[in-house]
């Protein structure tokens, strides 16, 4: 399951090494949702900017509930992963205040070069039920101002794998065997990145119309620290899908990126710009990282 919905034309076959979605994201001060009518403030923001730049955008039926996960990554202790652009991460899924019994896995590499993202087999040598997404993600800049910059994700989705994630190495490399690039030793141990366990909370909170059948539902996340409650990071995020990163082009492609732009300029104040919930998440220790996403 990912953090947002995406829609595609039916029967249309998909490669694993060719980009079918691009996602645009946002990440926004997660202390301005720390009371309930936030969030209808900036459902009223996004309304006006959509309006502004002629985009379709409705809002969520009333019946949409919260979604509510737990969110862990795991590396080894020098984050052997991370810094060699790979991600590690599970996500539990609730239903009423209890953990349901499954749960998805995620590996992914991500990084600023498409080539070198899809060359990157991140199947796993397991025998399981995975999905294998190559999209291209928009953020805004390091450098704080307005605009765009690009990364490529190259990610198997893994439902219910039975890989013991606080084992070493090893085992972990037996299923993706992608990471002994990183050179970690055999027997590192993994462990949860920062000690650091996140309540993420999900609302469906619209969808866009681009135009030409492209559609994306538009999701807000807020990740807090579970044991502490302390807000950590929000997140606005849309998602197109498509057979072939050509055929997204024109108006559709136009109105979506005029759409993320606007809105860093009447939402200066919810922005939080230059980086990634990720990358938020492995600078929250005192270990150095080498990858600046």
């Amino acid at each position: 399951m990912s953090s947002t919905t995406h829609y595609a034309a039916p029967g249309v076959i998909f490669h694993p090494d060719t980009i079918h979605y691009r996602e645009y994201k946002l990440l926004l001060k997660a202390a301005r949702f720390g009371k309930p009518q936030a969030f209808h403030k900036f459902w009223k923001l996004t309304r006006h900017v959509a309006k502004s730049v002629g985009v379709d955008l409705r809002k969520a039926g009333k019946g949409e509930d919260p979604h509510v996960r737990e969110v862990l990554f795991f590396d080894t202790p020098k984050f052997r992963l991370y810094n060699h652009n790979f991600i590690l991460r599970r996500r539990t899924f609730y239903k009423n205040g209890v953990p349901r019994p499954e749960h998805e896995l995620t590996f992914k590499f991500r990084c600023p070069n498409m080539k070198e993202a899809a060359a990157v087999d991140v199947r796993p040598l397991l025998p399981c039920i995975n999905q294998i997404k190559f999209k291209e993600e928009i953020l805004t800049p390091h450098d704080g101002s307005m605009g765009m910059r690009t990364i490529f994700s190259h990610t198997c989705e893994l439902d219910t794998p039975n890989t013991m994630l606080t084992q070493d190495f090893e085992t972990i490399a037996e299923v993706f065997p992608a990471l002994r690039k990183t050179g970690a030793r055999e027997k590192a141990a993994l462990a949860v990145v920062n000690n650091l366990a996140i309540d993420e909370i999900l609302v469906d909170v619209g969808e866009f119309n681009f135009g030409d059948k492209f559609h994306a539902r538009a999701t807000l996340a807020i990740w807090r620290n579970r044991v502490t409650g302390d807000y950590l990071v929000g997140e606005y995020a849309y998602q197109v899908k498509f057979a072939n990163l050509e055929e997204f082009r024109e108006h559709p492609r136009k109105a979506s990126e005029a759409f993320y732009v606007e809105l860093q300029k009447e939402g200066a104040d919810w922005i939080e710009s230059g980086t990634t919930k990720t990358a938020i998440i492995y600078g929250s220790g005192k270990m150095p990282i080498t990858n600046h996403e």
